[in-house]
């Protein structure tokens, strides 16, 4: 059986005082918990135009530097691939026609 420590008045005070400090800032440990707001299609919408008014396009110039800059990595990493692929079957058959040989 769990042994009790302490008085309830105590307890509650340390609840309070943990539940001030997990608020949000600027807010009251009794808003925590009021209810959601029910959903607004035209305030989401609102915001979504406002979101997407933020965002800023490439031009092409940047978009086709950035195509070949990925273009050339990817040809890079291909040959190094390769060149590490043939090196490993080169010594995985060495290693086997040792085994053999023996």
């Amino acid at each position: 059986m769990a042994k009790k420590t302490g008085n309830l008045a105590a307890m509650k005070q340390r609840a309070a005082k943990a539940a001030a400090v997990v608020a949000p800032a600027g807010q009251a440990p009794s808003a925590v918990a009021a209810p959601k707001k029910p959903f607004n299609p035209v305030l989401f919408f609102r915001e979504v135009r406002a979101e997407a008014r933020k965002i800023t396009w490439t031009s092409r110039k940047e978009t086709w530097i950035t195509s070949v800059m990925v273009l050339i990595m990817v040809v890079i990493a291909a040959v190094f691939f390769f060149v590490v692929d043939w090196l490993l079957s080169g010594a995985v058959s060495l290693l086997l026609k040792l085994a053999n040989a023996g």
